[in-house]
């Protein structure tokens, strides 16, 4: 699975992309039909403890697949984003059929 990052004031880290691409493997490992996952890191300044978004869409076959969450740091976002589309590619892995 080819992977792509974006990030908007937030600078590059590699901490962050290893981490994603761990979870992503156990995703593309689980779900073979992933070909290609783009992955958004936005930094927000709010009041709050929240303002680290992570957005991840995914090609698969059919439409492409989004999620994105908000939380207090980027590893939870992540984790809960990775959640997220767990669920979708579970329905959309109902839906194909084999012939």
């Amino acid at each position: 699975m080819k992977t792509v990052f974006e990030y908007t004031n937030v600078s590059a880290s590699d901490r962050l992309e290893s981490f994603v691409e761990e979870k992503l493997s156990n995703l593309s490992n689980k779900y073979p039909f992933i070909i290609r996952g783009d992955i958004f890191f936005k930094k927000e300044n709010r009041d709050d403890d929240t303002g680290h978004i992570c957005g991840i869409r995914l090609s698969a076959p059919g439409p492409r697949l989004y999620a994105s969450s908000d939380e207090t740091s980027f590893e939870n976002a992540i984790s809960e984003t990775i959640r997220d589309l767990n669920d979708q590619l579970g329905k959309r892995k109902d839906k194909m059929k084999t012939y």
